[in-house]
């Protein structure tokens, strides 16, 4: 019974440490972007990138894309990130893989922390801009 108790402990132990590693990511690790457009799996396509923020900055360069084949004769496109939002929720997937150096493997992030890295990237950029 004892024997229970010091495994439930460890468990416990580790999934925090495996939570805190997950979060913090290195922005200069390798990221792959697995992209889905639509649900025929024969448009499955991906980018490879040097860090994290270069893979955001390459989603965003991947929405302007569609805006500008989408209005060719626009001489100018402006949008607002819940836009950006929509066409990454529109997509069939869209995930990231970006390597750990400690565990030399890739980790699987969704949609939503595509996101969410995407706001913190713009947000610096305008902060930045606005300096």
């Amino acid at each position: 019974m004892n024997r229970d108790c010091i495994s439930y402990s460890v468990t416990l132990t580790y999934k925090l440490k495996l939570y805190i590693e997950i979060t913090f990511v290195p922005l200069q690790s390798h990221t792959i972007l697995l992209v889905q457009p639509t649900k025929r799996p024969e448009g499955r396509t991906y980018a490879d990138y040097e860090s994290v923020n270069e893979c955001m900055e390459g989603v965003c360069k991947m929405y302007e894309e569609h805006l500008k084949r989408m209005n060719p004769n626009s001489p100018s496109i402006t949008y607002d990130i819940s836009q950006l939002f929509d066409f990454i929720d529109d997509l069939a997937d869209l995930s990231c893989l970006v390597y750990r150096a400690d565990t030399q493997t890739y980790q699987p992030y969704n949609k939503d922390w595509i996101k969410e890295k995407i706001y913190v990237l713009l947000r610096r950029q305008a902060q930045q801009a606005g300096k």
